[in-house]
């Protein structure tokens, strides 16, 4: 069996809360979790973070840095600060990296100041700072959670037109880091083919969001083995090589109707990974 820690990010229980997410790992048999900083005042206190590690027996593996849109106000407004604050979270709880998104393209200071900000506080820290790789979003996507028809999308342009939000662009490795985050939903948001994505990160590939996706306009996180990704083959050429990060499960469990669908679901990707992280993929 591998020796890779998988871990279970704490924004796969939403919309149940930050202290859920620490019970769910431990009942389930997780290795750790990832804190997703956003807009739960809870993911917010580290010292709160801290002592639900500490009650629930569940190390902080990573820290995801507060750059969701829907968390642009968490920790102040300004970015740069924030990534800081979010090394110093993972010091402070004894995890080994933050996970990071591309800056936003009207992020203009943070963008232009980004890759040396990100050097700086890898030197500064025994933090890996791995960046992720994102998506376009769609015309589709964006309008018709407003009810646009289809057609009227037609005569506005091609519904399908993707348009990235992120400077330089979706793709991490256009750049060139020291550490790379890889995530599965995102790669089919992008239609990006996963595999080949891994191999441009090559030895940076420092942590690795397993999940899923069939290809939607959206960002789906679905439980891995339910999509069209090659979650099992990212697992076992992990598992072969020399890879020291972590694996994190970022699945959305928000279908689930009871506790108990949550915890099986959750259930089930732990399994999905142990079964595909093991050192002999015959075994």
């Amino acid at each position: 069996m591998s020796g890779i820690p998988v871990g279970l990010s704490t924004a796969s229980v939403y919309p149940e809360k930050l202290e859920d997410a620490f019970r769910y790992a431990a009942e389930t048999g997780y290795d750790g979790v990832e804190l997703m900083v956003w807009h739960e005042s809870a993911s917010q206190d580290i010292a709160n973070v801290a002592g639900l590690s500490m009650r629930y027996d569940m190390p902080v593996l990573s820290v995801h840095a507060p750059c969701l849109l829907i968390s642009q106000r968490v920790w102040g407004p300004d970015p740069m600060a924030k990534l800081g604050r979010a090394v110093t979270a993972a010091e402070d709880l004894g995890a080994s990296t933050v996970v990071v998104h591309p800056p936003f393209r009207w992020q203009r200071r943070y963008a232009e100041n980004f890759v040396d900000l990100v050097s700086e506080l890898e030197d500064d820290s025994d933090v890996a700072v791995a960046v992720e790789n994102m998506f376009p979003m769609r015309l589709d996507a964006f309008f018709g959670r407003r009810g646009e028809s289809v057609e009227r999308l037609k005569r506005r342009g091609n519904p399908g037109t993707a348009v990235s939000a992120f400077a330089p662009s979706i793709d991490p490795t256009d750049v060139g880091y020291a550490n790379y985050t890889l995530d599965l939903s995102h790669t089919a948001t992008a239609g990006v083919d996963a595999l080949e994505l891994m191999d441009r990160m090559g030895d940076g590939l420092r942590h690795l969001h397993l999940t899923d996706g069939l290809g939607a306009a959206v960002d789906e996180h679905l439980v891995p083995g339910h999509g069209t990704q090659p979650a099992a083959e990212v697992c076992r050429r992990l598992a072969a090589s020399s890879f020291d990060g972590h694996v994190v499960l970022e699945i959305a469990t928000g279908s689930a109707k009871t506790p108990e669908e949550r915890r099986a679901m959750l259930t089930e990707a732990l399994e999905f990974a142990r079964e595909h992280l093991r050192g002999d993929p015959a075994a």
